[in-house]
């Protein structure tokens, strides 16, 4: 029996999440022998070299003066600055921490598009969004000391994150999205060689690193592959709410990698984030059904 599209899109979907969560897996196991900087480069540079080439057999390379639009380079600028704030976080917390916090990146995008897009945002969403964040500060927990440092990069890792996903949203149509991610990748495989030397100096890479970073790489191109193709099928609605299948990937390998069990208040916040994100992606469905039937309407009355 053929599978409806959004049944496809699903599986995509959860396919793209557990890809992404295990190329973390491996880039936290590999962070014991290089420096995140070494990490970035080796592993951008392998993943530049792969977009390059099925850019090119698909004939989505375009001269590099008609790339130089302004929200390329802020997309770029967010997508390193998350880069760097979440490895060096994934470093010192573990992967389920990482990952639940990061599923606020959806609320962040919204509440972001709202104020500097002027983006409409009822009172709903706006209580999701409020909601997410008052989980999120039930996993980071800040004390009298006030927060961990790390998790405060992470934060910042959720706000570079969702600069990027605004620019995207007004890269122009004409420039292809191979091409947008080779220059993003490119861009991140750049930061990463400034980095290494900050950050240590260069270590010695064996054939089992090596092993390691290729099939890391492999697994970010097989990730953006399928979100793309889930993005396509389905409707976003429907699809969107399974992105937080990731924080069950990240629970189960940071358990049998690193022997890592999150504690109460962590799924106590966990919970309260995506049941949040959920929540507030079924109200942009209620709005964007409503605001078609307005404009159908509307039509009809013209006509």
């Amino acid at each position: 029996m053929a599978l409806s599209p959004n049944v496809r899109s699903c599986i995509f979907m959860m396919l793209a999440m557990a890809s992404f969560t295990a190329n973390d897996s491996i880039t936290k196991f590999l962070s014991e022998s290089m420096n995140t900087g070494q990490i970035m480069l080796l592993r951008g540079a392998l993943a530049t070299a792969v977009i390059l080439i099925i850019a090119m057999q698909r004939k989505a390379v375009i001269p590099l003066r008609k790339t130089l639009h302004p929200m390329i380079l802020l997309r770029a600028v967010g997508e390193m600055g998350a880069t760097i704030t979440y490895l060096v976080a994934l470093v010192h917390l573990s992967l389920a921490f990482t990952s639940a916090v990061f599923q606020s990146v959806p609320l962040a995008v919204t509440m972001c598009a709202a104020i500097f897009l002027k983006e409409q945002v009822g009172w709903r969403r706006w209580l999701a969004i409020t909601t997410g964040f008052v989980g999120v500060l039930i996993i980071v927990r800040p004390g009298a000391d006030g927060i961990n440092p790390y998790a405060a990069m992470l934060l910042v890792g959720v706000a570079f994150t969702a600069c990027r996903d605004l620019a995207t949203r007004r890269v122009p149509d004409t420039i292809p999205t191979l091409m947008i991610s080779a220059l993003t990748s490119s861009a991140i495989t750049l930061t990463g060689a400034a980095l290494i030397v900050p950050m240590g100096g260069w270590s010695l890479v064996g054939w089992g690193e090596a092993g390691l970073l290729m099939v890391a790489a492999i697994l970010l191109l097989i990730g953006y592959h399928f979100i793309i193709l889930a993005m396509r099928e389905g409707e976003i609605s429907f699809v969107s709410p399974f992105r937080y299948t990731s924080l069950l990937w990240a629970i189960l390998l940071g358990f049998l990698i690193f022997g890592d069990i999150p504690d109460l208040p962590m799924i106590i916040g966990s919970a309260i984030v995506v049941l949040s994100g959920i929540y507030m992606l079924y109200r942009e469905s209620v709005v964007s059904r409503r605001s078609r039937g307005e404009l159908t309407q509307s039509h009809g009355k013209d006509g």
